[in-house]
């Protein structure tokens, strides 16, 4: 009989405790990296795109607008109330961010959230197809990641953003048809990685689909993935990771 998985997974959570120890970044730091993570990843699409994080008393970081994701610094960020008014920081806010406002209104879980235009995700939100989790690697997204399947428009109004707000529901990703994707996290790491991850998912679907069908895994598998991938000390390493191939390059960029 083989043991279980259980005492292996105590032991490794315990040593990730005590050997997987990040730099105490700030949250506008975080951000920024962030934005160059991102950018490095191909995500850009020119201005379009947004990352906002809480801030204090209602308040919200956000990238000023006019800026690329490859240009943000810690320095770049204002921070806006919940009418997109700029109360801290040079600049004005993108207009695009209100609706992250009615996410952050419904989901006091959530921190961080980030949306983006990347080109596997915009390809398959052509296609009017549902993200497909089949890979360890993308198990995160696990009965985790909604669907929009209609396009409300630009998102500049309350009505796209109740719409958003809605789809989303209590996931942490959801994939928007004919725009891109949104994640929504507790945390500026984990929201880093699953928005990495979502367009390396969406790669993966649209190259497997191109040659065959793609195979289902065993959902209690999946399950088991999503919640290991999503282990708080793995997601800040693997963010600390991207941040250092970041910062080997870029190291202004946290002023």
């Amino acid at each position: 009989m083989k043991p279980a998985k259980e005492p292996f997974d105590g032991r490794a959570i315990a040593e990730m405790e005590q050997h997987l120890v990040v730099p105490e970044w700030t949250v506008k730091q975080k951000i920024a990296l962030t934005c160059r993570i991102l950018a490095g990843e191909g995500h850009e699409s020119a201005l379009a795109g947004q990352i906002t994080a809480r801030a204090e008393l209602g308040t919200f970081w956000a990238l000023r607008f006019g800026l690329g994701f490859d240009e943000a610094t810690a320095s770049s960020l204002l921070r806006v109330d919940d009418d997109l008014r700029r109360v801290e920081g040079e600049g004005m806010p993108n207009p695009s961010n209100r609706f992250h406002l009615w996410i952050y209104r419904a989901r006091p879980d959530v921190n961080c959230i980030i949306h983006t235009h990347p080109p596997h995700v915009s390809a398959l939100s052509m296609l009017g197809e549902e993200l497909i989790v089949s890979h360890m690697d993308t198990s995160m997204f696990y009965e985790d990641c909604a669907f929009l399947p209609e396009w409300p428009g630009v998102p500049i109004g309350d009505e796209e953003g109740e719409i958003i707000s809605r789809a989303l529901g209590d996931k942490r990703a959801v994939l928007l048809a004919h725009h891109g994707q949104l994640v929504a996290c507790s945390t500026v790491e984990e929201a880093a990685v699953m928005a990495v991850f979502f367009e390396r998912a969406a790669r993966l679907q649209l190259m497997a689909r191109a040659v065959a069908p793609i195979r289902p895994v065993r959902p209690e598998l999946a399950r088991e993935a999503h919640d290991y991938r999503l282990k708080s000390r793995p997601v800040g390493a693997t963010f600390h990771y991207f941040a250092r191939r970041v910062l080997r390059n870029e190291p202004g960029c946290l002023d």
